[in-house]
């Protein structure tokens, strides 16, 4: 598998990256985990517009899912007068009509499943593509879920948004990449089941017997040199932070 970052922003998007976006591929199959501010923009440097083949969605707040609305747009009125057909997207309980109460009232509650095939995503083990999918619920004030993906004797996970969480734990056991979250700073802010701070993601890596950690989900106001250092001090693999063109071979 490669994982490019497409946006790594936590919250809202920085002068210098999108929102939270990543791009899976695997054998020519593209996976786009999540598609907040700015994403959509961003990941045309990467493929084009119709070139993704699913989407999955960790939970609904704005910065994870808000550029699914221009993404509606870019396929539903395409420029050759066509719609383009529907593309699976996986989300939690309510992501269409959340999408379509988003969108605004001139949008027909059908509307967003003509070019979008929507799929509930509840804990357990999936396939999307060639890629077998686990996901679990996570610890965050909405529905939100971590996602393992697993090809080719590989894996990834990815955290979405949570704080301090068993089931992630499990979930990125031996995982050859950990994509976690780490907003938080580390004796600054202390609210649980929101987020993790640099040291936690680094904790949750060292339990895990994570292979790499890649700190994402920072926020402008965050100082991500603080994050990378906290995570450093309790995890003795690899630690990157996240940027937006970075890609991992995996």
């Amino acid at each position: 598998m490669k994982l490019t970052v497409v946006g790594c922003s936590g919250s809202f998007p920085s002068a210098e990256s999108a929102c939270s976006s990543y791009l899976v591929e695997a054998d020519g199959f593209r996976l786009l985990l999540d598609m907040g501010n700015g994403a959509l923009g961003e990941l045309q440097r990467h493929c084009g517009l119709y070139d993704l083949d699913a989407i999955f969605l960790s939970h609904l707040h704005a910065d994870h899912c808000i550029d699914m609305l221009a993404y509606f747009v870019a396929r539903y009125y395409r420029h050759d007068g066509g719609r383009a057909d529907p593309i699976p997207v996986y989300g939690p309980e309510g992501t269409e009509q959340r999408l379509t109460t988003a969108y605004g009232d001139t949008l027909a509650a059908s509307s967003m499943s003509e070019v979008f095939d929507f799929h509930t995503v509840k804990p357990g083990t999936f396939e999307i593509g060639p890629i077998t999918a686990h996901t679990e619920l996570v610890r965050h004030p909405v529905e939100a879920y971590a996602i393992r993906l697993e090809h080719g004797g590989r894996s990834l996970v990815y955290s979405g948004d949570t704080g301090v969480s068993e089931a992630l734990n499990e979930l990125a056991r031996d995982a050859d990449l950990l994509l976690c979250e780490a907003a938080f700073t580390y004796g600054k802010e202390n609210i649980p089941d929101l987020h993790l701070n640099g040291r936690e993601a680094g904790e949750t890596a060292a339990r895990a017997g994570a292979r790499r950690l890649v700190l994402t989900h920072i926020p402008p106001w965050t100082d991500p040199q603080v994050n990378l250092l906290d995570a450093r001090a309790v995890y003795p693999g690899p630690v990157d932070l996240a940027a937006p063109r970075a890609s991992y071979e995996i």
